[in-house]
């Protein structure tokens, strides 16, 4: 089991390995944006499931996404109001956006900015991350580093952090239309600007 001290974590989070921290809903599996196969490959995750790009600011997520001026302010509004926090906004991919994110429909892109101090402090030091929960594809997220640690022996894990992390409750994903907000999952976070309809499989 490789279980480091944060300073470590970063370490070789920056060099591209994979590496798990907690959050303020489940912990998260995560990587450099660039290496995200490395996390479908770990989890046995079906390439039509796409990761999310986590940051410690909103600012660090905006050159990752592209949209009008209009369009810009309505996100940038949405994330004032729900950043730090537990929802995922769904977005049309820049440029920049590595299409390992989401290899099925490379043209959006999910981000969030957490509502946990810990995860911004790493987040801040290694820049946007692909993230996920840490668990085998279908099967309920793990909660402690321990268990994560076990389950993952090529993942590194913050030693000593015996903590459950965040709510245990995923995060709310919004997909923007161009009209409004789709709800695609409904997490603890509900959505109500700009909002213009819920999707068929909204829990």
């Amino acid at each position: 089991m490789s279980q480091v001290s944060l300073t470590e974590l970063i370490t070789q989070a920056k060099s591209g390995n994979l590496v798990s921290f907690p959050t303020d809903t489940v912990p998260a599996l995560a990587t450099l944006p660039d290496q995200a196969e490395l996390i479908f490959a770990a989890k046995q995750r079906p390439a039509d499931k796409p990761l999310i790009l986590m940051g410690a600011s909103p600012e660090d997520l905006w050159p990752y996404v592209s949209g009008t001026a209009a369009e810009r302010e309505i996100w940038q509004q949405t994330a004032k109001t729900y950043w730090p926090g537990s929802l995922t906004l769904v977005l049309p991919a820049s440029e920049i956006a590595p299409k390992a994110m989401n290899p099925i429909d490379p043209s959006t892109l999910g981000i969030r900015v957490p509502n946990c101090e810990l995860t911004c402090q790493i987040l801040a030091a290694t820049g946007p991350m692909a993230t996920t929960s840490a668990n085998r594809s279908g099967e309920p997220p793990l909660t402690t580093m321990a268990e994560i640690a076990a389950a993952f022996p090529e993942v590194f894990t913050l030693n000593g952090d015996k903590r459950k992390s965040g709510s245990g409750l995923p995060s709310t994903v919004a997909k923007w239309t161009g009209e409004g907000w789709q709800i695609l999952r409904q997490g603890s976070v509900n959505l109500t600007q700009n909002l213009t309809h819920r999707s068929e499989n909204d829990l």
